[in-house]
């Protein structure tokens, strides 16, 4: 399938490794110019150069740190007229309810809420202006199944949830979708420390704990960044243009709920 987004262009946040650089691999195969970002120059740059090795296709790379006002100027900078913009950022660390303050609530909304928030605020009127706009968050399963030692990132990715559901409502007649991405269980550095937590937890090892993790999980399987990526490249195609203010899960079937 054409996904009609050729010549298009693409900020991807916190994209130099994990689901944003997924992201940015699909996108890019479509033919989508790519701006990536990372804090670290030697990651990013590492993956520019992956992604145009895979793809051959134009990839930028910017150093930021989009938590910071410094770092989102830079990224909106080196593309200020972006067609498709995917939000991402590391989500914050888990732990336990009683053991958080109101500086690692601060951290986890500055990175999980405001960020995205902040980002989106950067490219919406000139989506709106070109009449096209693609906006994918890249957010949690825990919005919508919160586990207590994830409260910090449920918490702030709901908040976000609920402001794009609200713009999402504004922005449609101008042809412009946001639509949330709600991974779990996908195979990413990601999962290598939640997996290496649990098996301290358990005092078990870590391929045992990677088994009794996949036990969780419906597909018995984790989930392959490839397959993230390219739900993430449809819902930014022209065909989804009719798809607005959801969350959809990617989660290998193991969501129990109707909605």
């Amino acid at each position: 399938m054409d996904l009609g987004i050729n010549g298009k262009k693409a900020i991807i946040c916190a994209s130099s490794k994990g689901l944003g650089k997924a992201c940015a691999i699909s996108l890019s195969k479509e033919g989508v110019e790519i701006y990536i970002n990372g804090r670290t120059e030697a990651t990013v740059r590492a993956a520019v150069q992956k992604i145009k090795t895979l793809t051959g296709n134009a990839v930028h790379g910017v150093v930021a740190d989009i938590t910071q006002e410094d770092g989102r100027h830079q990224l909106l900078a080196a593309c200020p007229d972006a067609d498709i913009l995917v939000t991402n950022n590391a989500g914050p660390t888990p732990g336990h309810f009683l053991d958080w303050a109101h500086d690692d609530y601060i951290q986890a909304f500055e990175s999980n809420m405001l960020a995205p928030v902040l980002m989106i605020r950067g490219v919406l009127a000139g989506m709106q202006v070109r009449k096209f706009g693609r906006i994918i968050n890249i957010t949690s399963a825990m919005v919508k199944s919160p586990l207590p030692h994830q409260g910090l990132s449920t918490s702030a990715r709901t908040a976000l949830t609920a402001v794009c559901k609200a713009i999402s409502r504004d922005v449609a007649v101008d042809n412009v979708t946001i639509n949330n991405l709600l991974p779990e269980r996908i195979d990413t550095g990601r999962q290598i420390q939640m997996t290496e937590r649990q098996a301290k937890i358990d005092n078990i090892t870590f391929e045992e704990a990677r088994a009794k993790i996949t036990q969780t999980i419906a597909a018995k399987r984790f989930g392959r960044t490839e397959e993230f990526g390219d739900m993430c490249a449809y819902l930014c195609s022209q065909q989804a243009g009719f798809i607005s203010g959801q969350n959809i899960q990617i989660d290998g079937g193991s969501y129990r709920g109707i909605i």
